[in-house]
């Protein structure tokens, strides 16, 4: 054999014999990398699911996430089931407790709001992945609630936002452990009761729409007497005595679809939106009513329609309001009846809550 051919020989068994060396070390450093990788685990971010088993999509859903999280490499998670005896509070209590750094409320406002009470202060996040009636928290943040693969991207990722957390607290009930948080609205008189008689077959159906079935019968109540003290920015109180009203609510969010209760409310500017609402002249009184809520809609101001005569929103901003009232009456927060009060108190957290959102849009209501 040629002498060239040996030398060329040996050239390529020494190149190949490199290149094989050279191909084994990055294999055994790539393998060092990911048993590192999979070792670490204090830049590991912990999720959490608390769901709403009674929500029918749930089981579809709950699989759906568990396909999302593996194919992003987002494991473990944890998943919470909400019961009658474990609301979402508890789950999300019971997630912090076992290390999750992120717990994410699967369902409508109820256990949005729910889980979201845990959180507030803690500087966990909050994600939210919208399968409810209305999801209305979820729409004033932006959050898709017609994607879900769209939701849980936004709620697994870094981008969130500081929101106000709002407070009622029934004061004459003393078996209240701790304030009911709030989102969106709470209020007493009509709203609750229009809430605590919608039929929850017919919400299935026909979506938030059923709410205003359900408040028909109340058209005609009697109307709700308070004392009222209101403390405002500069915490001065301004108290009013025997007001006369149809409903009373405090905004944290004012959007709902198609129509703005609140056009001045901001979720997180550490204030309360205040309603007194009051009609007269049976359904003409509504009639007019109702014409005010549109022309805010429209306008984007809190004011009444030049045109009303039988019917009155007065909307006053502040940081507590404190009513004291003739009866007992029915109380919601959020879309849920929490009980009864004769003596109630609405308060607000200022920006204590970290919610994984995108920039809120009012326009996608």
């Amino acid at each position: 054999m040629p002498l060239a051919v040996i030398i060329v020989i040996i050239i390529a068994s020494v190149a190949c014999a490199g290149a094989g060396t050279a191909l084994a070390v990055r294999g055994l450093r790539r393998r060092r990398v990911m048993l590192s990788l999979r070792s670490r685990d204090n830049d590991r971010v912990r999720y959490a699911f608390v769901i709403n088993p009674s929500k029918n999509q749930a089981p579809q859903v709950r699989a759906h996430i568990e396909r999302f999280c593996e194919d992003k490499g987002l494991s473990p998670i944890m998943f919470m089931e909400t019961r009658l005896d474990k609301d979402g509070r508890t789950c999300a209590l019971e997630a912090l407790d076992r290390g999750a750094d992120v717990v994410v409320a699967v369902g409508g406002d109820g256990t949005v709001r729910t889980v979201a009470s845990a959180l507030s202060g803690t500087g966990n996040a909050l994600g939210i992945i919208p399968i409810g009636t209305g999801n209305l928290f979820a729409r004033n943040m932006g959050i898709p609630v017609d994607n879900i693969d769209a939701a849980l991207t936004v709620a697994t990722s870094h981008g969130s936002t500081m929101v106000d957390m709002g407070r009622m607290s029934l004061l004459d009930d003393d078996s209240e452990d701790h304030p009911h948080a709030f989102l969106i609205i709470a209020g007493i008189g009509f709203d609750a009761q229009m809430i605590d008689d919608t039929d929850p077959a017919l919400k299935k159906n026909i979506s938030w729409l059923a709410y205003f079935v359900g408040g028909v019968k109340h058209l005609f109540a009697p109307k709700l007497r308070a004392d009222v003290t209101i403390t405002d920015t500069n915490c001065i109180d301004h108290t009013a005595n025997d007001v006369q009203f149809r409903t009373f609510m405090a905004g944290n969010c004012g959007q709902i679809p198609a129509f703005s209760l609140m056009p001045d409310a901001v979720f997180d500017d550490g204030i309360l939106d205040f309603e007194v609402i009051d009609t007269s002249g049976g359904l003409f009184g509504w009639a007019n009513l109702f014409s005010d809520v549109v022309h805010q809609t429209i306008t984007g101001k809190s004011e009444q329609s030049p045109l009303s005569t039988n019917s009155k929103i007065e909307q006053v901003q502040g940081v507590s309001a404190e009513i004291t009232l003739e009866k007992a009456v029915a109380a919601q927060v959020d879309g849920d009846v929490v009980g009864t009060t004769g003596h109630i108190r609405f308060s607000i957290e200022r920006r204590a809550l970290c919610v994984r959102a995108p920039v809120a849009q009012k326009e996608n209501l």
